[in-house]
């Protein structure tokens, strides 16, 4: 059988809850291989290549929570640079270092991103493609991941998710979704893999 790796994020940065997190841990599918990372820098990302090796699997979909936006998005290229804005769970807020020093500048995404937004708009969840994943612990395991697999022929990618409804509260002037809407945008995207190894 296929696996499909989905990591997602422990919380982080005075919050108790992180939907990454939260979305993992509600997916269900005996072709599924799930797991949580710590926010810290170098320690996700050998985590993340650790479950690589141990599991082989056929896809990798990372999740990650992109504070203030509105819309599931499709992260379609990974830089290479780590320049944290706070500092992570373990304290390091590396500031303009790059992440392999001799690395290309970018990796994009190998996922099937245009047909996942697609997927998802048509059962009516906001989506989109961005351009950016940012600089903190999000970019740095997508940098990795692609730059990992490069030579091999695995869809591997990331998918930032907003906040969730639960947290309206704690970020009350951001816009949230419904947990159950991401999880469908999250089965919806995984989908669409599992149709590349049909």
């Amino acid at each position: 059988m296929s696996i499909i790796l989905v990591t997602g994020f422990e919380a982080f940065d005075k919050s108790a809850l992180n939907p990454s997190g939260e979305i993992v841990k509600a997916l269900k599918g005996d072709d599924l291989v799930t797991a949580i990372l710590p926010v810290v820098f170098g320690q996700a990302s050998s985590q993340l290549r650790e479950l690589i090796d141990l599991h082989k699997p056929s896809a990798v979909l990372c999740l990650g929570l992109a504070v203030g936006r509105s819309e599931i998005t499709l992260e379609r290229i990974a830089i290479n640079v780590d320049n944290a804005r706070i500092a992570d769970n373990a304290g390091n807020q590396p500031l303009e270092q790059r992440i392999i020093a001799d690395g290309p500048d970018g990796h994009f995404s190998t996922l099937p991103i245009e047909k996942m937004v697609t997927a998802m708009k048509a059962a009516g969840i906001p989506a989109s493609i961005s351009l950016s994943a940012g600089t903190y612990v999000c970019n740095h395991i997508f940098y990795v991941l692609q730059d990992y697999l490069k030579e091999s022929n695995i869809p591997s990618g990331f998918m930032h998710v907003p906040l969730m409804d639960e947290q309206h509260k704690e970020y009350p002037n951001l816009p949230t979704m419904p947990m159950r809407q991401m999880i469908a945008g999250v089965e919806i995207a995984l989908d669409q893999l599992r149709r590349l190894s049909a």
